[in-house]
C-alpha cells in the first residue's frame, strides 16, 4: 500500500500530497534482522580463556562422535550449526550464550569437516593445513575488500557478520589441521604442539604491546593460534597413550571443557562485562581500521 506524503509551504500550509510506494521487506530483513549494536564481544583476557576453551572442547566433541557412526555424528554436528546459526544471527546485538554457543559448534562442525578431508578425501595434513590457510586468506581479502577493515569493533552489520564467522570457521578448520601435522607428521606429539603453540601465541601480544604490530593483524594472529593450541591440549587429554595421549577419554574431556564454557558464558550474560560500548556511527566501506566505529583509541582492534 503507497504512503501519502504530503509537502508544505514556507507558511506550514500542506502545498501538495503525493504518494510514495512501501519497499516491502525481503525475507532476510525478515528472519535475519540487521544488527542494532555490535555482534561481538569485547576483547578482554577473558575472551581468550573461553576462546581456547572452545577450541578445546569442540575437538573433544568432534572425536567423541567420531568414535561411533560418523554418519550419524556428522548428521548431530549439522543439525548443531544450524541451531546456533539461527540462534546467533536472530540476535540484533552481542549475547554471550548465542555468541559462544556459536563459536563452540563451528568448533565442532570445523574439526569434523577438516578431518574428513583427511579421512575421506585422503588429503594428507599438509594439504588440508594448506588448503585451509589459502581458503581463510581469500576470506580476509574478500572481507577487507568489501568493508576496508578487519576489525571486530566493526561487525555491526549482517553482512560483515557474515565475514566474521567465515573467517571462524575457517580458523577452526586450519587449526585442526595444523594441529595434526605438527603432532603426527612432524612427530612432536600433541603435548610438545601445545606447548609449541601456546608460545607462539605470545608473538603477536609482544609485538603489539612492544613493537607496535597493528592491533588489528595481532588480533587475528592470535585468534588463529588459539585453535591448534586448544585442540593440541583436547588430543592430548583424550586420545590414548599409542596417540601420544594420556587417555582421559574424549567424551570425559569434552563434558569437564562444556561446563566450564557454559558457566563462563553465563558469568559474562549476567554481568554483561564484555559488552562493546556503543559506536557513535556507521561505518562505511574503505575506512580506516583503527577508526572503525567503536573501536579502541587504545587498542585499535
Amino acid at each position: 500500500m503507497p504512503v501519502r506524503i504530503a509537502t508544505r509551504d514556507a507558511e506550514g500550509e500542506v502545498s501538495r500530497v503525493r504518494s510514495a510506494p512501501v519497499r516491502s521487506r525481503s525475507w532476510a530483513e525478515v528472519f535475519l534482522p540487521e544488527p542494532v549494536a555490535a555482534k561481538v564481544p569485547e576483547i578482554t583476557w577473558l575472551f581468550w580463556v573461553v576462546k581456547v576453551l572452545t577450541t578445546c572442547g569442540g575437538e573433544a566433541v568432534s572425536d567423541y562422535l567420531a568414535q561411533g557412526s560418523r554418519l550419524v555424528g556428522g548428521a548431530v554436528e549439522a543439525i548443531l550449526m544450524a541451531i546456533a546459526l539461527v540462534w546467533q544471527f536472530r540476535t540484533r546485538r552481542y549475547t554471550a550464550a548465542a555468541y559462544w554457543f556459536l563459536a563452540y559448534v563451528i568448533a565442532i562442525f570445523g574439526t569434523g569437516v577438516s578431518d574428513a578431508l583427511h579421512l575421506f578425501a585422503g588429503i594428507p595434513y599438509a594439504g588440508t593445513t594448506l588448503l585451509w590457510a589459502i581458503v581463510l586468506a581469500l576470506i580476509f581479502w574478500r572481507w577487507d575488500r568489501s568493508e576496508g577493515t578487519l576489525s571486530i569493533h566493526s561487525i555491526i552489520t549482517r553482512r560483515r557478520e557474515m565475514y566474521y564467522w567465515a573467517v571462524v570457521f575457517a580458523t577452526f578448520a586450519l587449526g585442526t589441521a595444523l594441529g595434526d601435522f605438527t603432532a603426527t607428521v612432524l612427530g612432536l606429539g600433541y603435548l610438545a604442539s601445545g606447548i609449541m603453540f601456546g608460545l607462539i601465541i605470545l608473538i603477536p601480544a609482544v609485538a603489539w604491546s612492544r613493537y607496535g604490530l597493528d592491533a588489528v593483524a595481532a588480533f587475528w594472529f592470535a585468534y588463529v593460534v588459539t585453535r591448534p593450541l586448544g585442540a593440541s591440549f583436547a588430543d592430548y587429554f583424550g586420545r590414548p597413550h599409542s596417540l601420544s595421549g594420556i587417555g582421559f577419554g574424549s567424551g570425559k574431556t569434552a563434558v569437564i571443557v562444556a561446563i566450564l564454557v557454559a558457566a563462563l558464558a553465563g558469568y559474562l550474560s549476567v554481568t554483561r562485562r564484555d559488552i562493546q560500548p556503543p559506536a557513535s556511527s556507521a561505518a562505511g566501506p574503505r575506512v580506516n581500521p583503527q577508526m572503525a566505529p567503536g573501536s579502541s583509541p587504545r587498542n585499535g582492534y
